[in-house]
């Protein structure tokens, strides 16, 4: 249960990360220590990243609920390769459209 627990904590720090994309004046960068390219609208990308940040925390939640299982459940490889697989989807959403879409 306490797995879970810091699992949702996690979550909800994307969720946020997203909500903090809304009200953002300056565009959310996606790769960390890296440049921003320029943005040819700030507003429409950074609500972009903002609901692309808040599906990802939320499905991240989801790919936690393998954890409530209970100690040494096989299922709790749902969630480690489930997260694999969401960050390379969103890294691949990221660089193939939001980024192709707002970039100058």
């Amino acid at each position: 249960m306490m797995a879970f627990i810091i699992w949702a904590i996690v979550g909800l720090v994307f969720v946020g990360l997203g909500v903090l994309a809304f009200f953002s004046k300056k565009p959310m960068g996606f790769w960390a220590n890296a440049e921003m390219f320029q943005v040819s609208d700030t507003r429409r990308y950074n609500r972009t990243m903002g609901i692309m940040w808040c599906i990802f925390g939320v499905v991240f939640d989801l790919l936690g609920l393998p954890l409530l299982a209970g100690e040494n459940s096989p299922y709790i490889m749902l969630s480690v390769v489930g997260v694999m697989l969401e960050v390379i989807a969103f890294m691949v959403i990221y660089v193939l459209v939001i980024e192709k879409k707002y970039r100058k």
